[in-house]
Order: structure tokens, then sequence, then C-alpha cells
């Protein structure tokens, strides 16, 4: 068994599997020695990854503090049981509950006031199976989920009959990313692919272009009504039906241009007819009156607007009803006459209120910095639930009154976690061309400011408002800050903290600017001796790995560690395997264009790094099932960074068996953290509180 040497001596990590592999693009040759880890499941990958399974496991079983820190995380799980704000779905009524270490367990009820009854309980499902999705009809007598396996984003979809909680015969396979929008109690709209090649899909195949289908109740998928079909990879058309069933709307064109097409939710096969014309900025269904239907928009206006279209005039013409303000508008809803809108001031959320007109008359206080969600509910029952988070507040949903404007608790995750030790404090650093970037910073209150706390800083910097950081709680987060770190969150140019602007500030070839972000937080958190170079580490998931791996190869002396997780690494190769394809929106890629090109071989992580740097200690992570992020990303540069490491902090891979891109089997998850948090105490070298 391979095993990492003592200090100062070199490493010898397993030999992986090389070829003299050169690759021309726009005229500049590009070596790419690890091409053969791209094929996963070759016996000489394979080898190769048990080799270093080995490797990882011997280091990380050897750190002493592991068990403990797998056991504190067990203690933060909840104890108690947990049990949703009670919805209403037609005329039904449900909850779900979930009693500590099990799953969640969905319950009905026939009115407010009768006993609740199972009608799915997750439990029973097999342990690499999950629940991704649920959806209602109008009528709450059916109810839909969508299930994934070993984590894949493949969508299977099922359906019970409310009244008896049977499974109907119905089995909807091969959908992906979005929910489905039920046609009464006929049928659902539903979206995805066609099914692969001898209907079972391998690990980096390309699916073909993302398709909208119309599935009615009792017959086979293979008589589906297909809808729309993407005209590229970076499409994802999907089909939302109106609150009041009477509309389908056809998401089309690229997420961040999209429009919308609109047809007679009832007549699935009735032709469409434009409503919003794609290419001018994100457009997302609110709600609607009759057939005036509300939207929000960044299209002309980078922070956002509530637009309205009458779906009977023929133009279509949209005219604004919530006007452009100086803070981002990120979600609304529509509550009889009235329009609540969840805005982001510098990175935390501001709940307003606005009349049909769209004048302001009133906001929904919220507890501190934190993030919240629109209100929903129907105007005649007289109350709409939100929900509100922070770093240190789990999340807790508020039933609010519509006439008083009072909100009182109505769920809130349990957690035996305590607040009152710590404190979050939004700091501001100033990147490399004078922008001033938010940093969130965590910690407890008698921290001592002289750089000797372990701080972890967590990043994304993608997508635009799909996937800002804003405040939220996690178990996993708050376990960190028990054991004594800071966590700290930058909220890069890339994401949509700051409306549209600030994405299209880090995205394409403007790319840089995030990573450039990132190390002004750093160097903000070492300069305030909130931390050290030695006990800070970067962590990203995704997009956010992508993020990582770019900055440990432009500035490695600036962490004591690092954990790129599920990230595309190698920038020039990611729209050949899987949907990689689809990131090219944000990314470019390096055969559209020889700028696309420099731009990605300049900061792409795999081709960044140089042979005798000292780099920091780093656990590469990734599942592998991940249909999303191929994992061979992972392993080339572990490979690559393994062979240039020219220090004697460690390089590990670790990748999770019968996972996808965020999770995998159940009751795995706790060995992950355990992990990860076990080679940051010995990379960063601290002692934790357990």
């Amino acid at each position: 068994m391979p095993a990492l040497a003592a200090p100062g001596v070199p490493v010898v990590y397993p030999a992986p599997p090389r070829a003299d592999v050169v690759d021309t693009y726009w005229g500049t040759p590009v070596p790419d020695p690890y091409r053969p880890l791209e094929r996963v499941d070759a016996p000489e990958t394979q080898a190769w990854l048990r080799a270093q399974a080995a490797l990882t496991r011997a280091y990380l079983d050897a750190i002493p503090q592991r068990a403990a820190i797998k056991a504190a995380l067990g203690r933060l799980r909840p104890e108690t049981s947990f049990e949703s704000a009670l919805e209403r779905h037609g005329q039904f009524w449900t909850t779900t509950r979930r009693a500590p270490g099990k799953r969640k367990v969905t319950f009905v009820r026939d009115a407010v006031f009768q006993p609740d009854r199972v009608l799915l309980d997750e439990n029973a499902l097999p342990p690499n199976v999950t629940v991704a999705y649920t959806g209602w009809s109008r009528s709450g007598r059916l109810f839909a989920y969508a299930t994934e396996t070993n984590g894949s984003d493949w969508l299977t979809w099922h359906v019970r009959d409310v009244p008896t909680a049977t499974e109907l015969a119905d089995v909807v396979r091969w959908g992906r990313y979005v929910g489905v929008g039920f046609n009464a109690d006929e049928g659902f709209y539903y979206s995805g692919y066609d099914a692969p090649a001898g209907g079972s899909a391998t690990n980096g195949e390309r699916p073909g272009l993302y398709k909208a289908f119309y599935h009615r109740l009792g017959t086979p998928q293979s008589a589906d009504l297909l809808l729309a079909t993407a005209a590229n990879a970076d499409e994802f058309p999907a089909n939302a039906v109106t609150d009041d069933g009477r509309y389908a709307l056809t998401d089309t064109g690229p997420p961040d241009t999209n429009g919308y097409d609109v047809f007679p939710a009832d007549r699935p096969g009735a032709p469409r007819h434009t409503l919003v014309v794609p290419g001018d900025g994100r457009v997302r269904y609110v709600a609607n009156a009759g057939s005036h239907i509300f939207f929000t928009s960044n299209a002309g206006t980078p922070n956002g607007r509530i637009i309205e279209v009458d779906a009977d005039d023929p133009q279509h013409r949209a005219h604004t009803v919530v006007p452009e303000k100086s803070d981002a508008l990120v979600e609304a809803s529509r509550i009889g006459n009235r329009f609540y809108l969840n805005y982001l001031h510098d990175v935390h959320s501001v709940l307003e209120i606005a009349d049909a007109a769209g004048r302001h008359i009133g906001t929904i206080p919220l507890p501190g910095i934190g993030t919240a969600t629109a209100p929903l509910g129907d105007e005649e029952d007289g109350f709409a639930y939100y929900t509100y988070t922070s770093f240190t507040e789990p999340l807790t949903t508020y039933r609010y009154d519509l006439e008083t404007g009072k909100s009182t608790v109505a769920a809130r995750e349990p957690t035996p976690f305590d607040p009152a030790p710590f404190v979050t404090e939004q700091l501001f650093a100033t990147s490399q061309d004078g922008t001033r970037v938010p940093v969130f910073v965590t910690h407890r209150r008698d921290l001592r400011y002289d750089g000797s706390t372990p701080t972890i800083l967590w990043g994304y910097a993608g997508y635009g408002d799909l996937f800002t950081l804003t405040p939220a709680f996690g178990s996993v987060n708050a376990l960190w800050l028990q054991l004594g770190g800071v966590y700290a969150v930058v909220n890069a140019r890339g994401g949509g903290e700051y409306g549209e602007a600030w994405h299209h500030a880090g995205m394409l070839q403007q790319k840089q600017h995030t990573f450039d972000d990132v190390v002004a937080a750093a160097q903000l958190l070492i300069a305030r001796k909130i931390t050290s170079r030695a006990k800070l580490a970067l962590r990203g998931s995704s997009f956010g790995g992508l993020m990582v791996g770019a900055v440990i190869a432009q500035r490695p002396d600036l962490f004591g560690a690092a954990i790129p997780e599920s990230a595309p690494l190698d920038l020039l190769r990611f729209q050949k395997f899987g949907t990689g394809a689809s990131m090219a929106v944000e990314t470019g890629s390096s055969d559209q264009s020889e700028a696309a090109f420099r731009a990605l071989y300049a900061y792409s992580p795999l081709h960044a790094l140089r042979p005798g740097v000292s780099y920091p200690a780093t656990m590469i992570v990734t599942g592998d099932h991940d249909d999303r992020v191929f994992p061979a990303h992972s392993y080339k540069f572990a490979a690559a960074l393994q062979h240039a490491q020219g220090g004697d902090a460690p390089i590990l891979l670790r990748v999770a068996v019968n996972a996808g891109h965020d999770y995998g089997v159940a009751g795995t998850a706790a060995d992950g953290i355990a992990d990860r948090y076990a080679f940051l105490v010995k990379a960063l070298n601290f002692t934790p509180s357990l």
C-alpha cells in the first residue's frame, strides 16, 4: 500500500496511465499526457484509482481526530423530529416529517383537521435512490416525485394518486434538471433527453439536445408528445403551467437570454405563440391574473424589474409594473393584487411589497442579515409562508398574515447548535481593479486577531442569480465553527449578488475577475489577522471548484490547504463530455474562437500548473457517477498536481463510490465531511475543539 512520506521526503504517488498526446488549438500545441484517464472505466484507470484510494484512506484514517469529528457532526444533526409547515394543495393538506437519522416522509390530510396518512415514505426507497423533485396537480389529487440513482442527474418520474396513496403505473425516465407542470389531472409537462442508445447511460456520454415533453397519464412514455427541442447545448426548453392552470409557458433560448412561448395548458399539441422574445435578458414566470402574465426580467435592466404581458394581445407588448431599483431583484411572488419582492442589498435579503400598480407599500421585517424567500400562498387563505436563514440561524418557515402583516414561526429546522457565541460580519475586499468585493466572515465573538485561527474561504461565482451565495445555515459549516474555525464566503464577480452586471463582469473573457476577487478576499483575511496563509483553506464545489483550482494555480502562496470538489478543471475539453457543453455559456469553449481559447488556456487549472512549485495541501473530491461534471476532470488534475508538486504537502484524490455531482448513497455524507475536516485539521495544523 502506498503511503505518504515523512515531512521533507518526496511522496511517491501511484503512476497514472500516460500518453504522448498533443492537441493543437488555433495554432498552439497543448500537451495532454493524462488523456488516458478520460477512459474512466478502463482497467488501467481503475487500477490507478484503487491505488489512489488506498493512499488517501491510509492518510485520512491515520488522523486521530477523524472519528471524533464524525461523531461531532452526528451530534449536530437534528436530535428531534422535524415537521414542515402545513401546506394546502387543492382540497388536501400536506406536511413532511423527518425523524433523527431518517429520510423524509410526506403526509397528507383529507381536510385541515383530519388525521395524517402516509403518502410517500422515502425511507422505503433503496439507499442509493433519492427524491430530487416533487410536484402537485392543482386539484391536489395527483402527486409526482422524481428519483435519482447514485447521485446521477437522470430523473425517473413516478405519480401517486393522493386519495388512495397508491402508485400509478406511469413511469417516465430520462428527465433532467426541472420539475413537472400538471395539466389538470390529465398529464404533466416535463423536460429531459431522449433515451440513451441501448437504454442505459454511460458516464461521460453526451446525451444529445434537451427537449420538452408532455406525458398523458395512462399512456406509455413512447407516446409522449415532443413540444420543443433545444437548438444547441446552451438551451434548456421547459414548460411551466400558470397558477390558474390556463396557460402553459415554454421557456425558449439560453437561460441567460431566454423567452417564453404560450399555449393553452389543456391543449398540449396546440400551436405556440411567442409571448416574450428571447435574446435580451433572463425572464422568469411569477404569476398570472387571467391573460395578464407577470415575469421578472433583467432585459435592459440588469438589476431586474417586473413586467406584464397580455397573452391576448397579438403584439404581446411588455409593460413595466415594478421598475428597476439599485438593489438586485432575485425573486418575486404575487398574492391577490400585491407583489412580494425579494431584493438583495449587499448580498442579504430585503422583502418589499408593491401594489398592483407597482408602488411600494411596505416591507416584511426580517430577523437580521440573512436570506429569505418571497412569500407564497393564496389570498383566500389569509396567510402565506416564507423562509429565512442566516449563517448561524437554521432555516425557519414563517407564517405571514396577509391582513395584519405580522409574521410568526410556523416551523424551524431543529439543531442543537448554539448561535450565541458566534457573530457574522460583512467585510469588503478591494480587488485588483479597485472593485469592492463582499466577504462574509462568521466566527466566535472572542476571536483572537493574531492570525492563528483556521479559516475556510468558500466561493462559487458563476451563473448569475441562479447560484448567488447568500447567508445560509448548515450543520456542516456549524461544525467547522464549533471545531474552532472561521467560515468566510467571498461573493466574487460571476454570481448575481449585484445583478446581471456583476455576473457579466465574471464570465467569458472577464473570468479572471473572479479569481482576482478571491485573491483579494484571502489577502483581506490575512491582513486583518483573522487568519494567516498557513491556516487558510480554499474550498468550492462544481463551478466553485473551478475557482479553487484556478486560484491555487495562480497564487499557491496564499493558502495552507485547498479542496476543489466536483470541479471542471480541464477548461479545454469540458465540452466533450456529458452535458459539459452547456458550461460554454459562462466560459466560452476552446473551439468557439481563438480569443475564447486564449482566455481559457490562461486560467484552466489543469494547464496552469507549473512543475516544481510548492502547492498547498490539496484534496481533490469527486463522485465516480458524476454525470454533470465528468470525474476525469478531477482524475487528470490530481495526476498533474501530484506530478507538479515541488513541496511536501500532500495531494490526495478522494472519489466517492456510487455518487454523483452532489450526493450518492444515503448515509455516506458524514464520512465525506469527516474526511474533509480531518484533512484540514492536519493540513492547517490545529487542534480542533471536540
